[in-house]
C-alpha cells in the first residue's frame, strides 16, 4: 500500500516535470535551481532519508532471516541437553533470532523465570539495534518543510527587494523570488512526506520482526517446559 503511495507519488512529480519541460523548455534541474542555495539542504536531507531507509530495511531484513532447518537442529539439540552443539549452531547463524536465543542457552540450569528474563533482555537490544537511525527519518520528516518554508520567505524577501530596486512591479521582476518561493516550499514538503512514509515502512518492518522473535522466543520456552 505504501510503496504504491511512493510510486504515484513519483509518478505525478516525473509527469509534471516532463510537461514543464516540454511546455518551457527547463529541465528539472534547472528549475530545482531556481529554488536557490536552500535547495542544498533540502536535497542533502534527501539523500540522508533514502541511505537511511536503504541501510535499515536490509538490516532489519537480515536480523530475523534465518536457516530454517538450523533452528530445527538448534531445538534438537537442546532437548538433547547438548549444549555445546546448541551453542556452536548460535555462533554458526549470525542473526538476531540465534542471538537472543544464545542468550537463554547460556542460562540453561537456572530456573525458568531466570532463562526467560535473559531472553527478554537480549530481544530488547536486538531490537533497539533495529530501530536505531530510524528517528533521524522523523527529524527529516520534520526539518524538510521549514527549510521549505524558510525559502518561501526568502523569495518574499527577494521579490521585494527587486520591487524595490527597480521601483516597479512587473512580473519579470519578482518572476525571482516567486520561483525561490514556490521551488523551495514543493521541494520541502516533497522531502517532508517521503521521509515520513519511509519513516512509517521501517516502522512496519520493525513490527514484523518483534512478531517472528516473540514467536521463536515462545517456541523455545516451550521446548524447555516441554523437551519431549
Amino acid at each position: 500500500m505504501i510503496f504504491s503511495i511512493l510510486l504515484q507519488i513519483a509518478t505525478t512529480v516525473a509527469d509534471s516535470a516532463s510537461e514543464t519541460e516540454k511546455a518551457t523548455g527547463v529541465s528539472l534541474f534547472d528549475l530545482l535551481m531556481k529554488g536557490s542555495y536552500i535547495m542544498i539542504p533540502i536535497f542533502l536531507l534527501s539523500a540522508l532519508a533514502l541511505y537511511i531507509f536503504i541501510e535499515r530495511f536490509l538490516y532489519i531484513s537480515n536480523a530475523v532471516k534465518y536457516d530454517k532447518m538450523a533452528l530445527t537442529h538448534l531445538h534438537d539439540a537442546v532437548s538433547e541437553a547438548n549444549i555445546e552443539r546448541a551453542k556452536s549452531l548460535c555462533n554458526q547463524n549470525k542473526n538476531a533470532v540465534f542471538r537472543i536465543l544464545e542468550k537463554g542457552i547460556a542460562r540453561l540450569g537456572h530456573p525458568m523465570k531466570e532463562i526467560e528474563s535473559g531472553l527478554e533482555q537480549r530481544a530488547s537490544i536486538e531490537i533497539a539495534e533495529m530501530e536505531n537511525k530510524m528517528p533521524y527519518l522523523s527529524v527529516i520528516a520534520a526539518v524538510a518543510p521549514m527549510l521549505g518554508f524558510l525559502g518561501t520567505v526568502t523569495g518574499m524577501i527577494t521579490a521585494f527587494q527587486n520591487i524595490a530596486l527597480h521601483n516597479n512591479i512587473s512580473i519579470g521582476i519578482i518572476a525571482e523570488g516567486i520561483y525561490v518561493k514556490m521551488v523551495s516550499s514543493a521541494a520541502g514538503l516533497v522531502v517532508g512526506i517521503l521521509a515520513y512514509l519511509l519513516h512509517a515502512i521501517l516502522n512496519a518492518k520493525v513490527d514484523g520482526a518483534i512478531k517472528k522473535i516473540e514467536e521463536k522466543c515462545s517456541e523455545f520456552s516451550d521446548l524447555l517446559y516441554n523437551p519431549s
